[in-house]
Formats: C-alpha cells, structure tokens, sequence
C-alpha cells in the first residue's frame, strides 16, 4: 500500500478504489473519488491529509481511456514500455463503518494529458518515475509542495497505445482478449 501508519513502514496491502475520507459519515462517496486531480489535491479536505502523509503506489501495467465520436466509445489501451509493470501515484485512507471495521481505500491522483493521451482524453493518471517511489514513499517526506512536483504527466515517448474491443465495457469479461489490439471501427 506505500505509506503504513507506522513511522518508516511499508506494507502490500489490497485496497478498494474510491477514496472514503475517514471523517466521511457515508462510505458512497467513495465512488465520486476514484480519481484526485494533481492539481488540487493539496486544497481538497478530502485529499489533503493522505497527500501530506499517506501516499501509496497502486501497480498497473496498463489503463484505459476511451474516445468518444458521436455515440460511440471507442476504448484504448495505454501500456508503459511495451506493457512493462508501472506504478500510479496514489493516496489512501483508513474509514471505520459504524461497527468499527477499518475499510482501507485509496484514489489515484491525475493530472494534464501527455502527447499521446491528450488524442483520447483530457486527463491521464500520474505514472511515477521508478526513480521517484520512495521519494513518494518516504513517510517523513510531508512538504506537500515538494510531493506535488512529482505529479507531471509521463513522458509519451515511453508509452504506446491502441484500441482494444470493446468487451472492455462489460463487467464480466476478464480475460486477456480485453486487451488485445483491435483495428478501430467507427
């Protein structure tokens, strides 16, 4: 999960998408915050204290976006390094329900497209540098200032992208032909 609440710990933890604040009294806000724009984050009660104190790397090795033309959606895939294992820039939360049970959550921070995914969406997710994860890490690291200058987007040159089928839009299709390269048909 990156940052425990331990001083200096680390730990690998599964976490659910869709930040709850630990102050939030509904945990449905969870699905308003599955995303944290880079750019704000440090002003947002809801973001602001796991900026400062509990940031987390969420592994990926790829994302999706899709291109709206007319009604359609085409999907996209966005890989980095021919599909190699990279890591999001995440913050996380602890949210105790009413009976008391910790539920771990966590958003992934955003920020302005790069060349490569400004063709299909506005925003793309902050892929962190390896250079840069424990420096994110880092517990005693709290200048959110010196935080937020890791938040740019990834280089494109390192990246590639294409479409995929649009099985990717249904819930239960989970196998590897979600990602599989298609021609795109409009």
């Amino acid at each position: 999960m990156g940052n425990s609440e331990q001083p200096g710990g680390r730990e690998l933890s599964l976490v659910r998408w869709g930040l709850i604040p630990s102050w939030a009294k509904d945990p449905s806000v969870a699905a308003k915050m599955i995303n944290a724009r880079s750019e704000t984050a440090a002003t947002k009660q809801a973001f602001r204290d796991a900026l400062k104190s509990r940031r987390c790397l969420i592994p990926a090795d790829g994302f999706y976006e899709w291109l709206r033309t007319g009604k359609a959606k085409q999907p996209y895939c966005f890989e980095v390094n021919e599909g190699e294992l990279f890591a999001f820039a995440g913050i996380w939360d602890r949210w105790r329900d009413p009976s008391g049970n910790a539920v771990d959550t966590c958003s992934i921070l955003t920020t302005t497209p790069n060349a490569m995914t400004a063709q299909v969406h506005d925003r793309m997710p902050v892929i962190l540098d390896p250079d840069s994860y424990d420096l994110w890490l880092d517990p005693g690291m709290r200048d959110v200032a010196a935080a937020s200058d890791l938040l740019k987007p990834h280089d494109a040159r390192l990246m590639r992208c294409y479409p995929v089928s649009t099985r990717i839009n249904h819930v239960g299709n989970d196998d590897e032909a979600c990602s599989a390269p298609t021609k795109y048909e409009p």
